[in-house]
């Protein structure tokens, strides 16, 4: 996080704009429409910054910027094109800790103006941090598109419940949870219709039939996916907005762990190798435990939770204790990483079958079905192989598969780390050794590997070509 999103208070507050041309004409409406009362310095005003000041909705001093000018001011904008006195803006606003924005220069400022999307009360702020303003305005731009004009109405309507809402609910929890069942249902869709009165109606009996108890708690398996956030169902989306608490495994991406709810509280239960944080078997009693305590426990898990995930595990505890619980699949690494790789798991020229399996090492050794998996016209895709990679090639080879066959290692597939060695059985371990690969990776061994150098749309392979 570059900045930190502030909404600053300036009803009635005195604000400089230093310039008097169009783009300073820009600001000083902003700057009204927040409730400020505007003091530009300019030797000259733009036409319709004269008629602001005839109308006194704005004060002038027709001179140039000095220093002096700052005094008892909360904010202030530089907005000329002379870039020495922006400058001297700049500087002089910092000396006394007042916050300044020096338009189109980041780096002279304190604080940069986002493209607004105003649904009064309800504002939504949308900033690049001044790396590319024309990108944060096409997204005001869909966001403009998607968010009705009746929110403003909503949210107003909202805030004349507050204190009722308040005093009826004495549990913070239980008010949020009262609002986002309103704000969700009945409530907000009668208002988007434009039936205020019939909304404020239904709002106020919903009130009255809700009681103060402790809601009772829930638990949320939920697929994570492979690592792009872009990923994730819209019913994952809404799950981590809602959860009170979030249980999160290793090969969670740090990007999908920050769209979960802001004040969620956080508990990381990650497996790796020699080193569990905490036992499978603790994991359930925790979610056993949270979901009694009355909290909406989201267990979120990499990849899909039923698919070496342990999540049939989980929720047979959750079951066996009478805990209510959803389950959302997430895209498993399998489909995610070859889709991203190129590497389509089945082809009618070249596989009929796909099979997937962990790679685990115990002792050296893997305890799998090798000749089941050393067919032909079959994808093996191998979970958790990084380690065993060097036994897993010798076995496959030994029980029948060529050593020409072809086969892939990906290393967070589907993210901008993405990283990806390919060549063969015989040759794959030395090419990943040298790579210096690190997981989550996932093999993909079979002859669509070859069709990678076809298909391959996201990244270019690291090396073994």
């Amino acid at each position: 996080m570059d900045y930190l999103p502030v909404f600053l208070d300036i009803s009635n507050k005195h604000c400089l704009v230093v310039g008097g041309g169009s783009v300073a004409l820009r600001k000083v409406s902003l700057l009204l429409q927040a409730g400020a009362q505007v003091h530009v310095v300019s030797p000259s005003l733009d036409t319709d910054l004269i008629e602001f000041v005839r109308q006194q909705k704005i004060t002038h001093d027709a001179q140039d910027f000095k220093p002096e000018h700052l005094k008892n001011h909360a904010l202030v904008i530089a907005a000329t094109n002379n870039m020495a006195v922006n400058r001297l803006v700049s500087e002089s606003a910092s000396a006394q800790n007042i916050p300044v924005n020096v338009v189109d220069h980041p780096e002279l400022c304190t604080f940069i103006m986002p493209s607004i999307v105003d649904r009064s009360p309800l504002m939504i702020a949308v900033s690049s941090g001044g790396k590319s303003p024309v990108l944060a305005r096409l997204i005001r731009a869909q966001l403009e598109t998607t968010i009705p004009h009746a929110y403003s109405r909503l949210a107003s309507l909202a805030a004349q419940f507050r204190e009722r809402v308040k005093q009826h609910f004495i549990q913070v929890k239980r008010r949020r949870l009262f609002w986002e069942k309103a704000l969700q249902g009945k409530f907000a869709e009668l208002v988007l219709a434009g039936k205020d009165q019939a909304a404020q109606d239904h709002l106020q009996q919903l009130l009255a039939s809700e009681q103060d108890d402790e809601p009772g708690g829930e638990v949320y398996l939920v697929g994570a996916g492979p690592g792009n956030p872009d990923l994730l169902t819209f019913r994952a989306m809404r799950l981590m907005q809602q959860a009170d608490v979030v249980v999160y495994d290793r090969l969670v991406s740090p990007a999908i762990l920050e769209m979960v709810r802001r004040d969620a509280t956080r508990i990381y239960a990650g497996k790796e190798r020699n080193k569990h944080t905490l036992a499978q078997e603790s994991i359930n009693a925790l979610l056993v435990r949270l979901a009694k305590e009355g909290k909406r426990v989201l267990r979120l898990k990499g990849g899909d939770p039923f698919i070496f995930g342990r999540g049939g595990e989980e929720i047979e505890t959750l079951s066996s204790h009478q805990i209510p619980f959803q389950v959302v699949p997430g895209i498993t690494a399998a489909s995610g990483v070859a889709a991203y790789a190129g590497i389509p798991l089945t082809h009618r020229d070249y596989a009929q079958s796909c099979i997937f399996v962990t790679g685990h090492l115990k002792n050296n050794t893997i305890d799998l079905d090798w000749p089941t998996l050393a067919q032909p016209n079959q994808t093996i895709v191998i979970y958790m192989g990084l380690l065993g990679l060097p036994v897993l090639c010798e076995q496959l080879i030994a029980h029948g598969l060529p050593e020409s066959m072809p086969a892939a290692i990906v290393q967070q597939g589907t993210t901008q780390t993405q990283k990806m060695v390919t060549d063969t059985l015989k040759t794959l371990p030395g090419l990943a050794a040298n790579a210096h690969l690190t997981a989550p990776t996932l093999i993909i061994v079979g002859e669509v590997v070859k069709l990678h150098r076809k298909l391959a749309w996201f990244a270019p392979t690291e090396s073994g070509d």
